[in-house]
Order: C-alpha cells, then structure tokens, then sequence
C-alpha cells in the first residue's frame, strides 16, 4: 500500500441493535429499577458478552436453567423465547416471570402450535441446540424435525408427505434458509410455506446491507460474540459476497493489525444485538490507523418499535411474595 492510497470505511445501516433486542435490554432495565436488584435472566438476554456483562453490573444474575432461581423471585426469559415446560417450572417454582421473547420469535412459536394442531409435519430449518430453535421445538416436539441446513435433508423422513410445512429460526442466512427450502421441496413437493416470512426484518436488512458493502470491501470487520448467530451469518454473508477477508470481533481490542495489510476498503456492520458504542470504538481504532474516511451504505429505514412486556406494569415482587408464601 502506498501513502497515496485513499482508505476508508464503508459503514452498514442498518445495523445494531433490532427491535427486539432493544425492547429485551430495556426490559432489564426497567425490572431492576422497578423491583430491585437482583433480577435473575434465564440464559443471556441477548447474545452479546458486553451487553451481559452490563447488566450484570446493575444487579441482573443470569443462570442456565430455572431451578437454580430462589423460590419467591423474578425470572426474565431472553429474547430468542422458551418452550411452554420453562414457564411450567416457573410456575412449580412459584417464581414471578416477565417474558421477554422478541415478538417475531412468538410469531413462530404460534405457527407451530398452529400446524401442530392441524396435524402437520413441521421442518424447523435452524440450528440444533440454539436457544431459539430449543424453544419453538418443545411447543410442538411430537411434530417438529430440526432440519440444520441443506445437507440435513436427504436425512428427513415425515409421516404424510401431503401434510408437510416448513418454519425458520429468525437469525438465519436467506440465503441458505432458501437453498435448504428449494431441497426440501424437491423432497417433499407438497411442501407448505408458513404465512409469512419467518426470518426477522432485521436479520435481512442487515444481511442486504453486508451484501452491499461486501462487494466493495477488502475486509469487512463484524462487530458481534461468537454465540450470537445473526452475527456469524454476516460474516458468511460478506465472504460470500466478495470480500477478501472477514472476521467476527467482540471489539476493537480483538482486532488484529494484520488484518489490515494491504487493504483499501474497510467494511464494518454489528450483530443485532450489539450496541452501537461498540462500533463506534472500531471506527475510532481504524481513524487512528488511516481510515477516518468513513461512507454509509444504506440499505433499509427502520421504524419498528415493540412494546415493554406486559408484565413489567404490574407488581411483580408482591407477586413474587405470593406465591412463596404458597
């Protein structure tokens, strides 16, 4: 690279945080200053090591299963949502929940319970031992087959071949949710689509703007944890639109300089669930090594807003008091 040559950033939007996730930390928030700490979170709220580690700081204790919550406290269940036997643990163990599960993820678990109901086999096209997909499944597990991508479908059998519909888990690549459906109805020809698309606005519309940027870019830098999938997928996504290189990084202090041996074109995106102060480290990490020259590409305006749980409007500590007292 020499002197003269002008490098830059192209910067993702949108990117960050999706309505659902920013609803999840909010509702987090909110509990602990309504009800005091401690709040206890079954599983991360969302997958992000800095957002976790934050609200840990305010008095959030997140745990792995229901039974390691006390008797007589509050439970939040994440955004990626839980089968029905964690809200019947929850009630066993008289604790008060709020259920934080994004709204798109409900919308799943409905039309599962749904064709469940109307008898159907359900191939549910996600990634086995996610949170998400472990939720949707126990809606229905009698009738759902977790089908892990294109090469999982030679693999699927179902009971009626004309009473077949497939559902997504929200965070995954289109593109390869499309290539394992065009498999799947090659199998199954009867195959049905569910009413409406099952991945997230927001996981597309930062796919889109990847794609965008991804052409463009010698390296593209994906701010995001390693457990979060809807981060992973962008990196896939920028590979395969054609970027040289592309990394998933926690933030600017795992960003390696090498990286940047003779690269031009920096394209930088997050996961949704990473708050934009993240990014905005990156930008500064790269200003200081010659990439102050910073260009948006834009691929969608994002207006969608959910509300709060409805649980955070009552009293859930006397609630909570309640039922331990039996």
């Amino acid at each position: 690279m020499t002197a003269t040559t002008a490098r830059r950033v192209l910067l993702a939007s949108p990117r960050g945080y999706c309505a659902g996730v920013d609803r999840a930390v909010i509702a987090v928030e909110k509990a602990l200053e309504q009800y005091g700490a401690p709040i206890y979170v079954r599983h991360e709220i969302v997958h992000n090591k800095y957002v976790v580690q934050t609200l840990e700081k305010k008095g959030a204790i997140f745990v792995d299963e229901t039974e390691e919550v006390p008797e007589g406290s509050i439970v939040m269940f994440s955004a990626h949502g839980v089968a029905p036997i964690v809200h019947e643990e929850a009630e066993r163990r008289r604790l008060a929940t709020i259920d934080a599960t994004c709204p798109l993820v409900t919308k799943v678990h409905k039309e599962a319970v749904r064709f469940a109901q109307e008898d159907y086999d359900i191939l549910l096209i996600g990634h086995e031992g996610h949170e998400e997909v472990i939720g949707t499944s126990g809606e229905a597990p009698d009738h759902i087959t977790v089908v892990d991508g294109p090469q999982d479908v030679a693999g699927v059998t179902v009971r009626d071949e004309s009473r077949v519909v497939w559902l997504s888990q929200t965070t995954l690549s289109v593109d390869e949710t499309m290539e394992t459906v065009d498999r799947l109805k090659e199998k199954f020809p009867k195959l049905v689509s569910p009413p409406s698309d099952d991945i997230c606005y927001a996981t597309q519309n930062r796919q889109i703007a990847v794609k965008q940027l991804g052409a463009d870019s010698d390296l593209v830098i994906v701010v995001g944890s390693q457990n979060s999938s809807n981060s992973k997928r962008l990196v896939e996504v920028a590979l395969g639109a054609g970027a040289r290189d592309a990394h998933l990084v926690d933030g600017a202090g795992e960003i390696d300089e090498a990286w940047l041996e003779g690269v031009t074109t920096v394209g930088v995106t997050s996961g949704a669930s990473v708050p934009d102060v993240l990014v905005e480290e990156v930008l500064e990490w790269l200003a200081g090594r010659g990439y102050a020259d910073v260009e948006i590409v834009k691929a969608a305006e994002e207006t969608i807003t959910f509300s709060l749980p409805k649980e955070l409007r009552r009293d859930l500590r006397a609630e909570a008091a309640r039922k331990a007292a039996g």
